[in-house]
């Protein structure tokens, strides 16, 4: 049953009101930072409050614009958008308290244009994660790589001006060359651009060009270019030249998540998995995708630079989240949802220990860090969980992805055995370019003449938010009953 409601509307206006009025107090740092935690709080509030609807079957509705018969700017709370949602919402509070500490620790510049920005960001990710139909999802997606250029370009130098370029080009280059074309033919084919009520049907007519489909689901899957699929990927690790608390923004919450949850909610509820199944889009998918998980993996193991490692695991990690809708198996689908929670407090993790260790120590390469997990064992021990996540190892959140990977996996009747390669040989690469960081912190020698005196951890700011989210990945991991409730509605 569908629910007229408000929240939807007072959910997605927290992080836009809160936006301007942080401009408004940019000459007050305290009251600035104060106005962007409250705007977080009310947003996950209000969220948090339309879970005992979405579970009990209901979906919530809330038209802001009527455009064109078929055609209409509307929100809508599902079990698949709370998935989003709701991890969208809680890590920004947790990015909001270290964002404190990180751009105040270095004294950055720019700070109220940075928290406007953020707020920003995320209002574009919560309508995005809202949206009812591939219009509403089109605009809050541009809204999302309009927003995120300042952050990108933060520093204002000769470098993140380089990387800003690219990031904007590569977003809305395929957006506008590919999706834009997309959206306007299937309106044309079908007459509308809502979503499904479920992921079987889709919204395509039985005797629609079968051709036509599978180009225009070419054209959705690498239209949506913030989901890091290769080619189509090198904006993101150009995009480390931003602020740590930008990088877990965009790697954890904000825009890869868009881009996957976009990618994935037109693959289930614009096309359906009975159509992706009758055209054979799904195990082509699974395959090209598994190219991404590969390759990404062997490239972050050649990086020393840590936040360059933690990007390119970011590209290889993202398509887990297509390949296991692409199964179309049930245990498959939920392994790939499930994942965008499960990688997004595991990632940021990993991003809050990078900025940590930098605020810190001033070092950004894993071959300076050895030995530094014994003066800062709480940023080491949090970034040794979140890397346990991303290989997939219990008790951490990762395990339950792979483990419903590998068994929607081995229920194809056809294919398994390349895919199950796939998974293995990848959890291997995790377990390469992931494990060194952690034994050189607890068990290498510092260099000559730097000894341990004078440091220590970064302040509570910073430390307490990243203990947060390893702990949540870990608790998301032994409990994952609660999310998994929406993805089960989801995969039916």
């Amino acid at each position: 049953m569908e629910i007229e409601s408000s929240k939807l509307f007072f959910a997605l206006m927290a992080p836009l009101v809160g936006a301007l009025m942080v401009m408004r107090a940019g000459r007050y740092p305290n009251l600035r930072e104060g106005i962007s935690c409250l705007a977080s709080v009310v947003m996950f509030s209000i969220i948090v409050s339309m879970v005992p609807t979405v579970l009990s079957g209901d979906r919530l509705i809330f038209t802001l614009f009527n455009i064109l018969p078929g055609l209409t700017v509307t929100l809508r709370a599902d079990a698949f958008s709370m998935v989003f949602a709701l991890v969208a919402s809680l890590l920004w509070i947790l990015a909001v308290f270290y964002s404190m500490g990180y751009m105040r620790g270095l004294d950055e510049h720019a700070q109220t244009r940075f928290n406007a920005c953020f707020a920003l960001a995320l209002f574009g990710a919560i309508g995005v994660a809202f949206s009812d139909n591939l219009f509403t999802m089109y605009l809050f997606y541009e809204i999302v790589s309009v927003c995120t250029y300042p952050l990108v370009a933060h520093h204002q130098d000769k470098e993140s001006y380089a990387g800003a370029r690219k990031y904007i080009i590569y977003l809305t280059t395929t957006a506008k060359g590919l999706l834009l074309p997309a959206m306007i033919l299937i309106y044309v084919l079908t007459g509308t651009l809502d979503f499904a009520d479920n992921i079987s049907t889709g919204i395509f007519p039985a005797d629609v060009n079968a051709a036509m489909v599978t180009l225009l689901y070419i054209f959705c899957l690498l239209g949506f270019a913030k989901s890091g699929i290769m080619p189509l990927h090198n904006w993101l690790p150009s995009a480390m030249v931003a602020p740590t608390p930008v990088s877990a923004l965009l790697h954890a919450v904000a825009v890869v998540k868009v881009g996957v949850f976009s990618t994935t909610r037109v693959m289930l509820y614009v096309f359906g998995t009975d159509t992706m199944g009758a055209l054979n889009l799904g195990i082509p998918t699974a395959y090209f995708v598994s190219f991404t998980i590969l390759m990404a993996s062997i490239i972050a193991l050649s990086k020393d630079n840590l936040k360059a490692r933690l990007a390119y695991s970011t590209v290889s990690q993202l398509s887990y989240i297509i390949l296991g809708v692409a199964l179309l198996t049930t245990s498959g689908m939920q392994g790939g949802i499930i994942h965008i929670a499960n990688h997004a407090f595991s990632k940021i993790t990993l991003f809050f220990c990078a900025g940590a260790i930098y605020v810190a120590t001033h070092k950004k390469n894993i071959s300076e860090m050895s030995g530094l997990g014994r003066s800062m064992p709480f940023t080491f021990a949090a970034f040794a969980i979140a890397s346990l996540s991303m290989i997939g190892a219990p008790p951490a959140a990762g395990f339950v992805t792979k483990w419903k990977l590998l068994v929607g996996t081995m229920a194809m009747e056809s294919h398994y055995i390349g895919i199950l390669l796939v998974l293995l040989a990848s959890t291997l690469l995790n377990v390469a370019y992931f494990a060194p960081v952690t034994y050189k912190a607890f068990f290498g020698k510092r260099p000559e003449g730097e000894p341990y005196v004078g440091i220590r951890e970064a302040p509570l700011s910073m430390l307490i938010p990243l203990m947060l989210a390893a702990i949540i990945s870990l608790v998301i991991g032994i409990y994952p009953d609660f999310m998994m409730k929406f993805v089960s509605m989801v995969t039916g």
